[in-house]
């Protein structure tokens, strides 16, 4: 999935500006849905509307996680690991079941109870989504209520990240109101368990979050936080120069330096930014056309040109946001020797894409076709908004695409990444490879409960998609939010893109 697979709407950008005027003209008295607190209230820049209405089972499953409006049975800690959330303990019973306790004493924001029933119903109509949240991509399970405190879980196949995979935002608990007459359609506004409450959604423009005083952890310090929905980068940026907003997401690297360091700050991204190429046909199905591209490739120069110094430089498919992968990486097995420059010259045009949505991406591909174009490769360029690419992109029509993908965005462990990008069966495989070592390794690592037997294993898978040279990394990015750290607290800053507003984030 590419940039969380969301289907970004293009915003004029007087238009954004004219949104976050209003933002700021209104945002001392209140909401307009009755919101109090005036300045204390938080005001928010998102990048991205809800594409689907706020349904959980998409990508604005998201959106509700990164403002603390969902919750799960769990929640991943810094690290990835699974730590309790509205379930407060678990415990495997033989190698496809799990036993959850649910969190005593735990109210939905409507005010109705939480219990095994209510969890068995949310996870059952995850599982029965169409179409299916992507997390469940590679597992079915099964939820059963075992009294009002237990729920019990049981999988296909043998799942060791049952417990990761359960903290998804697309898997959130939610009450029985929120599924209203059934037909598939689900409200998560006033139905969920989050320290904030989603109060109203004016469409792709705004949203309105109140304060859960009913919570069952710590009270949110703030009394509500007013949401604009803003695709313009260097707006959403304006906007915080001005204090039109507390909170801006994505800051553009463009804009990064004229905010100074005290208003942004950048740390490092799950997010790799790579050239996939077609091993399936054209040019690079030669897989010496693919090692000639790879030599071709400066990873330095698009940090410093393109990024400005704010990512980080290639090291392989997992970056300094999986802090793990830098010990036990290995080197790329199976490499083949490049074609020669007079061989690449001889090559077909090829066609490289990328896409709109993330500022930098355009710019990167075309320093990167001018890199190709240096080897000898005759390079045409498609760029266009992400939602008319991805289906021909799937489909292998590129010979080359350009995509920024979080490597740990369903599970917080890579091994969902690589089953889907780049196995024989994979349901995001744009480079369309199907090679056998690659398939043994993922499904090694997907067996292997032992999380340091799995991560080597997921190295050694990644050493096997390096050496195919089917995708070549460029640069490893660095998220950049925006907040005034003079004035704003408690903002978070997530290598895995899940949270953003938290019950701890204020004003003042």
């Amino acid at each position: 999935m590419l940039t969380s697979r969301r289907l970004h709407r293009a915003a004029l950008p007087l238009a954004a500006a004219a949104l976050l005027t209003t933002a700021a003209c209104t945002s001392s008295g209140g909401s307009g849905s009755g919101g109090t607190g005036g300045d204390q209230r938080l005001k928010v820049a998102l990048a991205f509307p809800p594409a689907q209405a706020m349904s959980p089972y998409g990508d604005d499953a998201v959106i509700l996680s990164r403002l603390a409006v969902v919750e799960g049975l769990t929640r991943l800690d810094a690290n990835g690991e699974a730590k309790p959330a509205l379930a407060s303990a678990w415990k495997r019973d033989g190698d496809n079941a799990w036993e959850f306790t649910v969190r005593r004493d735990t109210a939905f924001q409507d005010g109705t109870e939480l219990d095994a029933t209510a969890v068995a119903r949310s996870l059952t109509a995850a599982q029965k989504a169409s179409p299916k949240p992507r997390v469940l991509s590679d597992t079915t399970l099964t939820a059963t209520a075992e009294g009002a405190g237990t729920v019990r879980i049981t999988t296909k196949d043998a799942d060791p990240l049952l417990p990761q995979r359960l903290a998804n935002p697309s898997l959130s608990i939610l009450s029985a109101a929120a599924y209203g007459k059934g037909g598939g359609k689900v409200n998560p506004a006033g139905h969920a368990t989050g320290p904030f409450t989603l109060t109203e959604v004016n469409g792709a423009v705004s949203a309105t979050l109140e304060r859960n005083d009913t919570y069952w952890g710590a009270k949110a310090k703030a009394p509500g936080a007013d949401v604009k929905f803003v695709a313009d980068g260097t707006a959403r940026a304006n906007a915080l120069r001005t204090k039109a907003v507390d909170v801006a997401e994505y800051v553009p690297i463009s804009q990064a330096s004229l905010l100074g360091d005290g208003m942004v700050h950048e740390f490092p991204s799950a997010r790799t930014n790579g050239l996939s190429l077609n091993t399936e046909r054209g040019v690079f199905a030669d897989p010496a056309m693919r090692a000639a591209a790879r030599e071709a490739i400066d990873s330095r120069a698009l940090v410093d040109g393109v990024y400005e110094g704010r990512a980080d430089t290639a090291q392989g498919l997992l970056g300094p946001g999986v802090p793990w992968a830098a010990g036990l990486r290995t080197a790329p097995t199976g490499r083949a020797e490049a074609a020669t420059p007079a061989e690449v010259r001889k090559a077909r045009q090829i066609v490289l894409a990328t896409y709109t949505n993330r500022p930098e991406l355009p710019e990167a591909a075309t320093v990167v076709q001018q890199q190709l174009e240096k080897r000898g490769f005759t390079v045409k360029q498609v760029v266009r908004d992400y939602a008319q690419m991805e289906a021909d992109a799937l489909a292998g029509k590129y010979d080359a695409f350009i995509q920024a993908r979080n490597t740990l965005l369903d599970t917080a462990d890579p091994l969902s990444y690589l089953a889907s990008d780049f196995t024989c069966d994979g349901s995001f495989n744009i480079t369309q490879l199907c090679a056998g070592p690659v398939d043994a390794a993922v499904d090694r690592a997907a067996s292997l409960a032992d999380t340091d037997a799995r991560h080597k294993a997921e190295m050694t898978a990644e050493a096997a998609v390096l050496g195919s040279d089917a995708l070549v990394p460029l640069v490893h990015e660095r998220f950049v939010q925006g907040y005034d750290e003079t004035r704003v607290r408690g903002v978070a800053l997530d290598p895995m893109e899940r949270t953003l507003i938290t019950a701890d984030t204020r004003v003042g």
